[in-house]
């Protein structure tokens, strides 16, 4: 009888071994199909914003460099010839009045619109995550008082705040590391609030209790400890963080206290095309498709990577899901019946 135990034990199939956190996390991002869609489209704009040097080298074209000749002066400076201008030397067409390559315009704005938002996003999860844990595992007054300067974040008018600081800073400041600064050093309050709150949670269970009394230091338990479970929550807000600061960036452009010209920049793009949209409405329709664009995808992504991250919100879904349907059939069934022992 052993002898026959070893003998399938021997021929049965090996145990597979339970996927580590990163592959779990890239299975469950793959089956969302929207979310792997977004990720693709998320993946060729970087990739444009990075090789906007090569690609406008291929393209001839430089996105500073004025073509007079492309214009009709005699119309205002609209465009000459169809959709804008758009030729084999200007694959998207030319700017009204100065009649600078507009593809070239579009991939250098990519590569503003984009770093400026990663940059402030990276700077306001920062912040957000040194504050919260600051204010979790600091004393009692502060708690208090990070708190409340937290709270007053929040109430502050984001946009007004950002509109004074961008006013009055020098001109000679570069621009897109000081609106990348003001978006991050002012939106930080909700990643403190969701870091503050998790960590609060953590302190009480054993493991952080046992690492505590085991003599490590706060910090070292936060390192160890804490941050490890923060990664799930701070990653899923960054994610929705991210395409958040590229309408903020491209507000501010649109308000004439971003970017300034001649760097190309979305938003920036957008206010120049505000008296062109009828003369010239590919000048307007690029970079606000680009922006819508960017931002759906950016945004699915993020939904993507918080349920990858916490599959209890897809398991949710499916059963609620299921429950509905499962209750429409049963309502059609008594109504089917009913008619039936009516006749």
């Amino acid at each position: 009888m052993s002898d026959a135990l070893l003998v399938q034990e021997a021929g049965a199939a090996p145990a597979v071994a339970p996927a580590s956190g990163a592959r779990l996390f890239r299975q469950r991002l793959r089956a969302q199909r929207a979310a792997s869609a977004a990720a693709l489209v998320v993946l060729l704009l970087v990739l444009v914003a990075l090789a906007a040097p090569l690609l406008t080298a291929v393209a001839g074209q430089e996105p500073n460099t004025y073509h007079p000749d492309l214009v009709d002066s005699a119309a205002g400076g609209v465009p000459i010839g169809p959709f804008g201008g758009i030729s084999a030397d200007h694959w998207l067409g030319v700017e009204p009045q100065t009649g600078r390559d507009l593809f070239a315009r579009i991939v250098y704005g990519a590569r503003v619109s984009l770093g400026v938002a990663l940059f402030a996003t990276v700077l306001q999860i920062t912040l957000g995550l040194v504050i919260g844990l600051t204010a979790a595992l600091g004393s009692r007054w502060v708690d208090q008082l990070l708190s409340r300067i937290t709270d007053i974040n929040v109430a502050l008018p984001i946009m007004v705040i950002a509109l004074a600081l961008l006013a009055i800073v020098p001109e000679t400041f570069p621009r897109p590391v000081l609106i990348a600064l003001v978006i991050g050093g002012i939106n930080w309050a909700g990643t403190s609030k969701i870091v503050r709150a998790q960590a609060l949670t953590l302190k009480s269970l054993d493991f952080v209790s046992a690492a505590r009394l085991s003599g490590r230091g706060r910090w070292s338990v936060a390192r160890r400890e804490l941050l490890p479970s923060l990664a799930a929550p701070v990653i899923t807000y960054a994610a929705l963080a991210f395409p958040t600061n590229i309408i903020v960036e491209a507000a501010l452009s649109f308000l004439g206290v971003g970017i300034k010209p001649p760097t190309p920049s979305w938003g920036q793009m957008l206010t120049e095309a505000d008296t062109w949209y009828q003369a010239a409405p590919t000048y307007l329709l690029l970079p606000a498709g680009l922006l819508f664009v960017t931002v759906l995808a950016l945004t699915v992504l993020g939904e993507g990577v918080r349920t990858a991250l916490d599959p209890r919100a897809a398991s949710r879904l499916r059963v609620g899901t299921e429950r509905t349907r499962v209750g429409t059939k049963q309502n059609r069934v008594a109504t089917k019946q009913s008619k039936e022992d009516a006749a």
